[in-house]
């Protein structure tokens, strides 16, 4: 796997499968691997951010740039891993340690209302102003026993998220 241009062996498939926690079948693994080689446009075994950027759907997401903060740099072992969390056979508690990942930009444990505001901004945009949004986000966390002052960590993540079903997949297509 050291170069993208180079084939999978059967030993590599079953790696990267052992890495994402046998939540894509081993053909899925090849496809992602051939999306893989495409986005390595100059075949150095990683993906950087603008080749992250030139996939459309990526490029739109409102939140792209902390995204990328995550993607940027990755081998195809850890490019599946992570889009393993989007697999439909991930569990709630793997996706919502991504969620809490998108939150927590300084990967230091810890989200703070700044950090859930910065994301509540760029997930509504102009559809909402600053008051508004810190007026929802401060009835939120008191209606879950937090306030304006607390943080969260991943457990924190797990309590409030926990009986919420998260529909976040992508379809893999496969040959």
């Amino acid at each position: 796997m050291g170069s993208a241009s180079s084939m999978l062996t059967q030993y590599d498939i079953e790696e990267v499968q052992e890495h994402c926690h046998n939540l894509f079948t081993q053909q899925e693994i090849v496809s992602l691997y051939q999306r893989f080689c495409q986005l390595d446009r100059t075949a150095k075994g990683f993906i950087s951010a603008d080749e992250f950027l030139s996939v459309p759907e990526f490029a739109m997401n409102p939140l792209s740039q902390r995204l990328l903060k995550m993607v940027d740099g990755l081998n195809f072992k850890d490019f599946v891993g992570f889009l393993s969390a989007f697999s439909a056979k991930a569990n709630g508690q793997q996706k919502i340690q991504l969620i809490f990942r998108v939150y927590d930009s300084d990967c230091k444990g810890k989200v703070y209302f700044n950090d859930i505001l910065e994301v509540l901004r760029d997930l509504s945009g102009s559809f909402m102003s600053d008051e508004q949004r810190e007026q929802v986000l401060t009835q939120v966390l008191k209606e879950t026993g937090y306030s304006r002052d607390s943080y969260l960590r991943l457990d924190d993540f797990v309590k409030i998220f926990g009986n919420i079903s998260l529909r976040m997949e992508v379809e893999v297509p496969v040959d």
